[in-house]
């Protein structure tokens, strides 16, 4: 029980942290504009070699933004009851804090889908077409990772509280 607790709050960490900096990073995506590289994030976009404000209001990148910081506060706020289901692993008999942080885990995975799912049908169908020459980056790539991560930050606690839901049905022996 405390292993996949142990191993869902690193899950959880690891995935706050590649939220964390996917969300602030400017390497979503890689272009050539009139012969120079460029590349944009969620906050800015930079071309030879400065870097300018997306001052833009465009829905999409409102959405992704607001969808990204969701998923790390609902990650965060998971990671806070993970750890305290440490602490005391059922302080409540109708709460408990392993379910709640896996649910909260699984929380911060939607949330994060959603902000991809937008910022890449967006990407492809819009800006892919007005781009010739562009890809995806690494702050991308690592918004999905972090999705997998908060995924399986969920599975290990939901483990951990069916494990405990066992044990506490099955009673002592």
């Amino acid at each position: 029980m405390h292993s996949f607790m142990g191993g869902g709050l690193f899950c959880a960490i690891v995935g706050n942290i590649l939220l964390v900096v996917s969300t602030a990073t400017d390497y979503w995506m890689q272009y050539r504009l009139s012969g120079s590289f460029a590349h944009q994030g969620l906050w800015r976009y930079c071309m030879s070699g400065k870097c300018y404000m997306q001052t833009d209001s465009i829905a999409y990148w409102n959405a992704t933004r607001a969808f990204m910081i969701l998923s790390a506060m609902s990650c965060f706020a998971g990671i806070i009851a993970g750890i305290l289901s440490f602490a005391h692993f059922s302080a409540f008999e109708r709460f408990n804090r392993s379910f709640a942080a896996g649910i909260m885990f699984f929380v911060s995975t939607l949330f994060v889908l959603l902000a991809m799912a937008i910022y890449t049908g967006v990407t492809v169908n819009f800006l892919g077409k007005r781009f010739g020459d562009w890809r995806f980056s690494w702050s991308y790539i690592l918004g999905w990772v972090a999705l997998l991560m908060t995924f399986f930050a969920g599975i290990f606690y939901m483990c951990a509280y069916r494990m405990h839901e066992c044990r506490r049905v099955a009673g002592p022996r």
